[in-house]
């Protein structure tokens, strides 16, 4: 396989409206399906989902799925099966594993402003694992700006762990003007939650993705102030 990069605009994505969510897929998802579009890599689910005050998900179950949720705006409030409960918001990485089985919910906490957020998949290692629940801050890492690891099974130091050894999840608030290189990897996954950006000769608006395979040195400049999610991973997840 040689070096690509395959550019998806917003306009591309699945959509959702059910009233109290907005939400745009980047994979098939639900009632959307597309066979050549299950996923990038090991990275099979990648939902912007705003969802209005008041609204969420009622309590649901997973299974065997390495579940990590990015809040760009507003406060998510998240209960699950195992006695987890918290409230997320923009700067702090959450992950469940969701293992042999578990319930959760995840609602606007607040009953006047939306919540958005991102939600991604990834499979884990090892099927039947015991739930898990892990969430940290990492607001002062990425005030530092560059791209800050904050999901990794790779052992990257303050990021939190997912049963995956083959994937990492990179979070970047960059300054107008700011460049970084993304990873080398097999599977490269960059989604433009924020702002804008250029990728070599591309032009990335919010909500456009980029999909990289074997692209070495690749290098993202902001635009303008811009939050950007990046998924590396070594293997492709089995259909």
């Amino acid at each position: 396989m040689g070096a690509t990069i395959d550019i998806r605009p917003s306009t591309d994505r699945f959509h959702t409206d059910l009233g109290w969510l907005d939400s745009n897929h980047s994979f098939s998802f639900g009632r959307h399906y597309d066979p050549d579009n299950l996923g990038h890599g090991l990275l099979i689910v990648s939902n912007d989902d705003i969802v209005a005050p008041g609204g969420g998900f009622g309590t649901h179950p997973h299974r065997d799925m390495e579940i990590v949720t990015w809040v760009l705006e507003g406060e998510l409030e998240h209960r699950d099966s195992e006695g987890n409960a918290g409230v997320l918001y923009p700067g702090l990485s959450q992950r469940m594993s969701a293992g042999r089985g578990i319930t959760h919910s995840e609602m606007n906490h607040s009953k006047t402003a939306p919540v958005h957020f991102v939600q991604m998949w990834v499979a884990p290692d090892e099927l039947g694992i015991t739930p898990e629940y892990e969430q940290l801050d990492v607001n002062e890492a990425l005030a530092g700006g560059g791209l800050v690891p904050v999901a990794s099974g790779k052992g990257h130091e303050g990021a939190i762990t997912i049963h995956q050894r083959n994937a990492a999840m990179w979070v970047g608030r960059l300054a107008s003007h700011e460049a970084v290189t993304l990873p080398h990897a097999p599977f490269v996954h960059l989604y433009v939650a924020k702002g804008s950006a250029t990728l070599g000769e591309h032009y990335l608006g919010r909500g456009d993705a980029a999909r990289l395979t074997e692209t070495a040195s690749a290098t993202l400049s902001a635009v303008e102030d811009s939050e950007v999610i990046v998924w590396e991973t070594d293997l492709e997840a089995h259909r």
